[in-house]
């Protein structure tokens, strides 16, 4: 199967939109324009078959078996951890744990880790995250007594640092729990700031990296980081598969999330002993083919490179900001330092969810709602916005026909 872009020297849209084979689809007689890769991405030929073939010719149930189709499927299914740790620059692959989603990453470090606090610690969120990033907080400190801090953010949509500096100064916190990018705002924090601010205070520092892995190269030793979590199906992988990338001491000293099969050393009736990492925190027949699938995503990325995919990424924000400041009564949300591909939207007398559904009338895929970020749109003053996120695929004639549709969607409510 091939993972490697079929072009060589730059970057050639026309070579990577031919590798999506849904972007040939049509949705009610237009050209699919998909504008909705925050919420999950598309997936290029290289998943598809990697997937595909695994099952066609390979597959059987990992780490146990010792028959042939056992041992080729459990290597595959390690290889995938091996390029997902050079991916991130992890020290060690031991490093590399497999989850469902970052939702089920970052709850497993509110669990796991989170057992370890005592009341009368913190820990420390922003007002811009999603849920997957308040929720498993809450429910630790509701259960374990810790109190849960909130770090604001500014009217532009970044965070306030010298009020995060402020939260953290009497050295209760013991985790800071940040964002790396926001799915709403399109914030992309300050992550090494970050870090060094949070060891400074004595509090280790998890980054959500669902958004951020995307566009940008993402190197966990450079960010200062002790935890870092990513999802797969943001990534060009399959749904079903995320990753947490934790320091090897911390993942040693945690105890166990989920118990079971797999995750064991020994086992009698009277107790069990854990296995070394990573498998001591992958309970149960994992997420086989889909963990075939990210590595085969991750590949495929890299041999692109990240240096192009932010250039032409950061290319199409600054096109579809200036685009869409010509839309009578749009107004962008927030004006972050530094944005990433996702442009949240209002429009004056038009309500998010009818710019969404009349743009898929014209082929247009967009998301429009919450995007599972009450707090902020509080904060913002908002029950909704629209949002256009840009995916490697991305065309600026794409980002034309959505400017030049909520033109025509204006002039119909006015």
């Amino acid at each position: 199967m091939t993972t490697t872009p079929p072009h060589t020297g730059g970057f050639d849209l026309a070579a990577i939109r031919a590798q999506f084979p849904i972007l040939s689809e049509t949705v009610h007689g237009r050209p699919l324009v998909f504008l909705d890769s925050a919420a999950s991405a598309q997936k290029p030929e290289a998943v598809i078959s990697a997937m595909a073939e695994t099952m066609r010719h390979q597959y059987a149930n990992i780490h146990r078996g010792l028959h042939w189709m056992s041992e080729r499927t459990t290597e595959a299914y390690e290889n995938a951890r091996d390029l997902i740790a050079g991916f991130l620059n992890a020290p060690s692959r031991n490093e590399i744990i497999f989850t469902r989603n970052s939702t089920e990453a970052i709850n497993l470090v509110a669990h796991s880790f989170g057992s370890m606090l005592k009341p009368g610690q913190a820990v420390l969120i922003s007002e811009m995250e999603h849920h997957a990033n308040l929720i498993p907080w809450q429910m630790l400190r509701d259960r374990a007594g810790i109190e849960l801090r909130v770090a604001p953010i500014t009217d532009a949509g970044d965070i306030d640092l010298p009020a995060l500096e402020a939260l953290l100064a009497d050295g209760k916190v013991a985790l800071v729990a940040i964002t790396h990018m926001s799915n709403v705002l399109g914030t992309i924090t300050p992550a090494r700031q970050i870090a060094d601010m949070a060891h400074a205070a004595g509090a280790l520092v998890l980054f959500d990296g669902s958004q951020a892995v995307v566009h940008h190269r993402t190197d966990v030793q450079a960010l200062g980081a002790d935890f870092y979590t990513f999802t797969g199906h943001k990534l060009y992988g399959p749904t079903g598969i995320g990753v947490l990338w934790a320091r090897q001491a911390l993942l040693e000293d945690m105890p166990p999330f989920l118990g079971g099969g797999d995750m064991i050393s020994t086992v009698t009736f009277e107790k069990a002993t854990w296995a070394h990492v990573p498998h001591k925190f992958e309970a149960g027949t994992p997420a086989i083919v889909e963990a075939i699938g990210l590595g085969a995503a991750v590949s495929w990325v890299d041999a692109i490179g990240f240096e192009a995919i932010a250039a032409h990424e950061q290319a199409l924000t600054t096109h579809a900001l200036a685009r869409l400041a010509e839309v009578p009564g749009l107004v962008v949300t927030g004006n972050p330092a530094c944005r990433g591909g996702v442009v949240s939207f209002t429009m004056a007398d038009v309500h998010p969810h009818d710019i969404a559904t009349l743009l898929d009338r014209n082929g247009i895929a967009v998301r429009a709602g919450h995007h599972c970020a009450e707090p902020l749109m509080r904060r913002l003053g908002l029950s909704a916005t629209a949002r256009a996120s840009f995916g490697i695929y991305t065309s600026k004639d794409e980002i034309d026909t959505l400017a030049d549709t909520l033109v025509r969607i204006r002039d119909f409510f006015v």
